[in-house]
């Protein structure tokens, strides 16, 4: 960790806070905790730009959805946001490590190594993204937690080219 708390030393220099305010860019983004994958980066995302959740194969989880849900409460309660709030971009990537949970044998030696249960471990894995982000867009757009006049995306980062490719793009939801 030293050599990054001196990145952090020099990054500090000229340091200027963001104020706590709604993301300016509108958008959540849901992806992989992958290390290859940089959201700011291949975004092209600043501080206060957009809020980014990310867990092992970016699925929309039940915890997913409630960070969600309490984003849209913030906006509305705190800032008085009204009308159609953000965009949440699900974003999943090629070549997922979690594509190994498609094994049953894998997935049950994860489940016993991590003490997760075998189908939570099923439900996160990401073998073909295309087909998993848009299983992902549907939950979002099937939950009655879905903050009013949200829309909902599904992309494809490629890991090899770094190009994001729009899968889904939804009308506004509930």
């Amino acid at each position: 960790m030293t050599p990054l708390l001196e990145n952090n030393e020099w990054s500090a220099h000229g340091f200027t806070p963001v104020p706590l305010s709604p993301p300016t860019a509108q958008v959540i983004v849901v992806t992989c905790l992958d290390h290859r994958l940089d959201p700011a980066r291949i975004l092209g995302l600043e501080p206060g730009d957009a809020p980014v959740i990310r867990n092992a194969g970016g699925r929309v989880t039940e915890s997913v959805v409630a960070d969600i849900a309490y984003l849209g409460f913030l906006a509305r309660q705190v800032f008085g946001v009204e009308g159609p709030l953000f965009e949440i971009a699900v974003i999943h990537h090629t070549q997922c490590g979690t594509g190994f949970l498609a094994d049953p044998g894998f997935r049950d030696q994860a489940a016993e190594a991590t003490g997760v249960p075998a189908p939570t471990l099923a439900a996160s894995t990401v073998d073909d993204p295309s087909v998993t982000v848009k299983e992902d867009v549907e939950r979002l757009l099937g939950s009655p937690l879905l903050p009013p006049g949200t829309t909902v995306s599904g992309h494809v980062y490629d890991v090899d080219t770094g190009r994001v490719a729009m899968v889904l793009d939804t009308p506004t939801g509930t």
